[in-house]
């Protein structure tokens, strides 16, 4: 269905499909979101707060395009202490207005957008994919894969997120980029950022 309700966690970072997301629940709220997701075996959805604060009640104003989560992992932590090991899936865009239950968890219609197309990145962006395979290799050596595997080098989509991730650009461009419906295009842009900086020729 493309249409579906879903609980929100929101948060100042911007998730992308395949991006392996860390959490620590002790929330009330998100304890029962993390036990009713294990329970039905379904996602929940990943916002971007565009303002206000993620413990805050009802002054905060979403983006309106996020990325479900699937809890992947649980390690409990205590009786109030969660670690969640998560990872994105789909994105969507919230139909409608928020809304906020009685236990404090945002709640909100959601419309499933397309998945990337699955193509290849086009010849003169093959510097920008070897410099992540790079990237991949160094931090391997150094005992640390941030990355969910498999890794997808050959498809521009997944080439493009993984750098959206870890490139410190603002929330907003990585907001932008994530909605963007043209996977070639993102990593196009991915690729013009890392020529300006020198990471790239």
């Amino acid at each position: 269905m493309n249409r579906q309700t879903v609980s929100l966690f929101p948060l100042k970072s911007v998730l992308f499909p395949g991006t392996v997301l860390h959490l620590k629940v002790f929330e009330a709220r998100y304890l029962d979101l993390a036990s009713q997701c294990l329970r039905e075996k379904t996602p929940f959805g990943v916002v971007c707060l565009a303002a206000g604060k993620e413990s805050g009640r009802g002054s905060v104003r979403f983006e309106s395009h996020g990325v479900l989560a699937h809890i992947d992992t649980v390690d409990a932590e205590g009786a109030n202490l969660l670690k969640l090991r998560c990872l994105g899936i789909e994105r969507f865009t919230l139909v409608g207005k928020p809304a906020q239950l009685d236990n404090g968890l945002w709640s909100s219609e959601i419309e499933l957008l397309m998945p990337d197309d699955g193509v290849s990145p086009a010849p003169e962006l093959f510097g920008t994919v070897r410099a992540l395979q790079q990237v991949i290799a160094s931090l391997i050596e150094k005992g640390n894969s941030p990355f969910a595997e498999p890794y997808r080098l050959d498809d521009a989509g997944w080439v493009a997120n993984r750098w959206c991730e870890i490139l410190p650009i603002p929330l907003a461009a990585k907001q932008k980029l994530m909605t963007l419906p043209d996977p070639q295009a993102r990593l196009r842009l991915v690729h013009e950022y890392l020529k300006g900086k020198g990471v790239v020729q």
